[in-house]
């Protein structure tokens, strides 16, 4: 028998539960949904994860299409999920948890007695260090973003080809290779000896069906390559970028854009102006480096200063 939580399978089955987490204000339990899919055969164990910021929804849409798809009977080895990690954000539909305003994929490996945040991320990373391979499913929360993965232990951690390797066979097409903040479970898994990387399936408010669409083959691209399914698996060459620059505004207004997600950009390319009310030019911003036009905020008026776009930089193919 594998178990998560309540779900317990025997070999060749699934089932689905809850892991308690800790206890809601009124003291009632809180339990995050899991599902366990026990394979008939041996091999290796994936854990899957999602929602970990509690606005972040289309890791959720491949978890809902996923877990059904995958037959135990067929499957060589196991996959753990756990398809809501950011409890009370996602019921409040907001990014960071709003019981202790934390970003929960920051506070990894946890604490069993520390804050609502760090008690979850302490129940997920006990199971996902029972794996041997990790994804966490993210998105560019409601900002607008390419669907990319990211590689978080940096280049000198011993498991970076590992890590940059299982990106590459996920198969967005574009790769953030750029060490990570402390408390993120791509920082911090790799050093437990396991290969973990952060898709992150577009941005968007709700969810992306073709984000969606990206990462239901991307985990399935996983699942074959790693021996899970007997399953082909055509790996393709990604972009990636090892540099990230933030641009801002330099004055409130409303943000026109000039460049389109993924399109590359040269240095001295407008990425951006700033109108007023009225349309006088208030601004124009261009890019300080060559790279590809990665996420750009979804609103168009801004404040002095406040983040408008982004764009990937140190460009290589692999």
């Amino acid at each position: 028998m594998l178990t998560l939580g309540t779900a317990s399978a025997a070999p060749g089955e699934a089932a689905t539960g809850r892991l308690e987490v800790g206890e809601a204000r009124d003291g009632s339990p809180v339990r995050l949904p899991v599902a366990v899919i026990n394979g008939a055969d041996d091999g290796k164990t994936l854990y899957l994860q999602a929602v970990s910021d509690g606005d972040e929804l289309n890791g959720l849409g491949v978890v809902n299409r996923v877990v059904p798809r995958i037959d135990p009977t067929a499957l060589s080895g196991a996959v753990l999920v756990v398809g809501i990690v950011n409890y009370y954000g996602f019921q409040a539909a907001e990014h960071r948890n709003p019981i202790d305003d934390t970003k929960t994929n920051r506070a990894y490996p946890g604490s069993a007695n520390g804050t609502t945040s760090e008690r979850i991320a302490h129940a997920t990373f006990d199971a996902a260090t029972r794996a041997d391979l990790i994804l966490d499913l993210h998105q560019g929360s409601t900002s607008r973003m390419i669907d990319e993965v990211r590689v978080r232990c940096g280049p000198r951690h011993r498991l970076h080809g590992d890590c940059l390797r299982l990106a590459k066979v996920f198969g967005c097409g574009y790769v953030l290779d750029q060490k990570g903040p402390d408390g993120q479970l791509a920082r911090i898994a790799p050093n437990k000896g396991i290969p973990t990387v952060d898709p992150e399936l577009g941005g968007c408010v709700g969810w992306d069906e073709e984000s969606i669409r990206k990462g239901v083959e991307g985990v399935f691209n996983v699942l074959g390559y790693y021996g899970f399914l007997d399953r082909e698996v055509s790996v393709v060459k990604q972009t990636r970028a090892r540099g990230f620059e933030q641009y801002r505004s330099p004055s409130g207004g409303l943000v026109h854009f000039e460049r389109e997600l993924g399109e590359r950009v040269s240095v001295g390319d407008v990425l951006f102006e700033v109108t007023g009310v009225f349309g006088d030019q208030r601004a124009r911003v261009t890019a300080d480096s060559d790279g590809i036009f990665w996420r750009s905020r979804r609103l168009p008026q801004v404040a002095a200063g406040e983040y408008v776009c982004s764009v990937g930089t140190n460009l290589a193919t692999y």
